[in-house]
């Protein structure tokens, strides 16, 4: 009996990946972190309306807010304005440090609780802004601290399913999954009205475009 825990932010692609593992495993569990994001209360809804319309055999919320203590990313601190798209290649400042590291390894330690044996976030390489914690690698890597820094009896394992697509293709795989996009959320900025020009709205308006559907979220400009 495979047992799954997906990273569910309330994203568009922690979405389709939780619709994929839900079609993969016997039981999932869906695990949501608040961590101080500006985003943070329509997230928490868009979870909590996610969780209703799959029913997931457990469900978590975990706070790391020291992380938005730690501050150095436009997402935690009120202080570094969330820039809009400009097609600049380099990191932009939405970067959290080392979050995804911790989101696994808060994923490992339940894991090992509820004897579940894979763990599923929607890391994306190709359209991730260049953040170094959604690279393939990086995983690889982090799958070899699971295997050497745990008792990992169950033998767990990441899993990216979509880590090879762009996100034009995560959203035509979604529609084939009849995931509810309405319920998910990308904005870096608004908890209300997608601003549809940060980098994050940019790349999923750009991803509804190209598949050829229209994005069921409101927006403020840009669709």
């Amino acid at each position: 009996m495979s047992k799954a825990i997906v990273l569910l932010s309330g994203g568009m692609d922690s979405l389709v990946t939780a619709a994929i593992a839900i079609r993969d495993n016997d039981s999932v569990g869906f695990l949501h972190v608040n961590y101080g994001q500006r985003t943070e209360n329509k997230e928490m809804s868009c979870f909590h309306l996610l969780c209703h319309h799959y029913t997931p055999a457990q469900k978590m919320i975990i706070n790391m807010q020291w992380l938005g203590e730690i501050g150095g990313s436009s997402l935690t601190d009120k202080d570094i304005d969330v820039k809009d798209f400009s097609g600049d290649k380099a990191i932009p400042l939405t970067y959290v440090p080392f979050r995804n590291a911790n989101l696994i390894a808060a994923a490992v330690s339940w894991a090992e609780v509820i004897s579940a044996d894979r763990i599923y976030i929607g890391a994306v390489e190709e359209d991730s802004s260049g953040y170094p914690d959604c690279r393939r690698v990086f995983y690889q890597s982090m799958q070899n601290t699971i295997e050497t820094g745990s008792l990992n009896r169950n033998n767990i394992r990441i899993v990216i399913p979509i880590i090879g697509l762009n996100k034009s293709q995560i959203v035509q795989l979604g529609i084939e999954l009849k995931v509810p996009f309405e319920y998910s959320w990308s904005c870096y900025k608004d908890n209300t009205e997608a601003c549809g020009v940060c980098d994050s709205c940019h790349l999923r308006l750009s991803a509804f475009s190209k598949a050829g559907y229209a994005d069921p979220i409101p927006y403020k400009t840009g669709n």
